[in-house]
């Protein structure tokens, strides 16, 4: 570890937007923990009300907690985007961390083209990629696996390797960072430095589930 996690990844005061897959809300709660003055989390997709962090479903206009959670109610039992606007929570707080995309859970994703959902006043967009689906079949390890065979050139059965991970998130290109998660031990983490290889954005390698990260 070097130092605290959003002060590596250089997060701004404002709008910062979490896409991917592999540990987002982990991220995002993980972050809501560390930084400084007021921060709200949300999402602008469905997430689950977090635990140990108070909860706001209706309108804001102050905060009553230095660090909350705003969303509108579903009758799955998740939270949607909360009523007021990106624009007006970012007024309201120092930061605002927003869960910007869905993977049912997966550590990979290719997005289709109303994904991800991200705020147009984001100032960055960071875009969480697990490592444990390296080595997997694209099929088991991949939200919309055709789409990531697509991408990256390969067929569905085909494992996804560190260079055919690199390839997907090159052709997107949706985010302005990128934290490759799971790295929990040497053989993921070497995994996640032949990856970081390949991309052309600045990467952190991190395990949130034991504290431990780097810039490559």
């Amino acid at each position: 570890m070097t130092g605290e996690l959003w002060r590596v990844l250089k997060i701004e005061k404002g709008v910062t937007a979490i896409i991917g897959s592999g540990g987002k809300t982990s991220l995002m709660l993980h972050l809501c923990r560390e930084l400084p003055g007021t921060v709200i989390v949300c999402t602008s997709t469905h997430i689950l009300p977090p635990d140990n962090l108070p909860l706001e479903t209706g309108p804001l206009t102050s905060l009553p907690h230095p660090k909350l959670c705003a969303g509108t109610r579903t009758d799955q039992g998740k939270l949607a985007a909360p009523v007021e606007s990106f624009e007006t929570l970012a007024a309201l707080a120092d930061y605002v961390l927003v869960e910007a995309d869905g993977s049912r859970r997966l550590p990979l994703k290719a997005h289709l083209s109303h994904e991800p959902v991200i705020p147009s006043c984001a100032n960055q967009v960071i875009q969480v990629l697990g490592l444990s689906g390296l080595g997997r079949p694209i099929d088991e390890a991949a939200h919309r696996p055709e789409r990531y065979a697509r991408l990256c050139g390969a067929a569905k059965s085909d494992l996804a390797t560190p260079e055919r991970a690199a390839r997907v998130l090159l052709a997107e290109h949706l985010c302005t960072q990128i934290l490759l998660n799971q790295a929990d031990g040497p053989a993921e983490q070497a995994l996640g430095r032949e990856l970081a290889q390949h991309l052309d954005c600045p990467t952190t390698l991190a395990s949130l589930q034991t504290g431990w990260w780097e810039s490559v």
